[in-house]
């Protein structure tokens, strides 16, 4: 991801807090210590205050991510899948819907994550006034699969299209992100119907084992690549790289029209 972004012009900076800091651009060393996992927390946008008044190294959700960008001017943010409506129990919403609906920035993303309820989640983004545009695609993407059959409400096809579109909602004072979908690369993208067979099985291990709240997440696509013998993860990392790029010249065109 770092990679694609400098390749473009702009400058990566992963999100964080790092030993109580909150860091927009982990170091080097701090990103090594997040990858290796001991005792990292996952830190959602409400758990930010505890995390640094604690010292604790947390990785963050995109609630908590567009929190950090927001409070250092970050503009665009590129992710792999942002959170939703679950689909078991549909009470279960993650708290990345109301951020993106309080926090402007651009979110660049493959869709939300397969193992929710999709049509559910794209419901709750209309009814919470977030912008959806689907960039060079006609249908809201399933993250790990190209096709969901949902329209998106609006698509672009080059970058400042999209910039123009921000730019506007900014100027009217409407304070929700805006989230560019895109779908995985073609060379990388599954198969739906194999991926929602992986995803039934995972739900099913998921009740047996007990998994509630954030933790869901985490094992349901844990399960998805034993299950799918690793190419849920193949996948997972092109869209990555793929969203990073897209991010990195949607910061660059932002920038143009700054000095323009």
């Amino acid at each position: 991801m770092d990679g694609a972004i400098r390749d473009v012009g702009a400058e990566p900076a992963i999100t964080g807090v790092a030993r109580g800091q909150a860091v927009a651009g982990l170091s080097p060393d701090e990103l090594l210590r997040f990858l290796q996992g001991d005792g990292v927390k996952k830190a959602a946008a409400r758990d930010l205050g505890a995390a640094i008044a604690e010292r604790r190294d947390a990785a963050t959700t995109v609630s908590a991510a567009l929190v950090l960008c927001h409070a250092v001017g970050i503009r665009v943010f590129a992710t792999g899948g942002i959170g939703g409506v679950h689909r078991s129990p549909a009470f279960d919403e993650s708290g990345d819907l109301i951020e993106l609906a309080r926090t402007p920035a651009i979110v660049v993303c493959a869709g939300a994550k397969s193992v929710l309820d999709i049509p559910a989640t794209i419901e709750r983004l209309e009814t919470l006034g977030v912008a959806v545009i689907g960039y060079r695609t006609s249908e809201f993407p399933g993250f790990h699969y190209a096709s969901t059959g949902i329209p998106v409400p609006n698509r672009q096809d080059d970058v400042d299209g999209i910039v123009k579109a921000y730019l506007a909602q900014r100027a009217l004072g409407h304070p929700a992100a805006v989230v560019v979908v895109q779908a995985p690369p073609a060379e990388a993208a599954l198969a739906r119907g194999d991926v929602e067979r992986a995803i039934t099985a995972a739900l099913s291990s998921a009740e047996t084992a007990g998994i509630r709240g954030g933790a869901v997440t985490p094992w349901l696509l844990s399960e998805l690549s034993r299950q799918t013998e690793g190419r849920t993860i193949t996948v997972n990392l092109a869209l990555l790289e793929a969203n990073a790029r897209l991010a990195a010249e949607l910061s660059v065109g932002l920038a143009s029209h700054r000095d323009s």
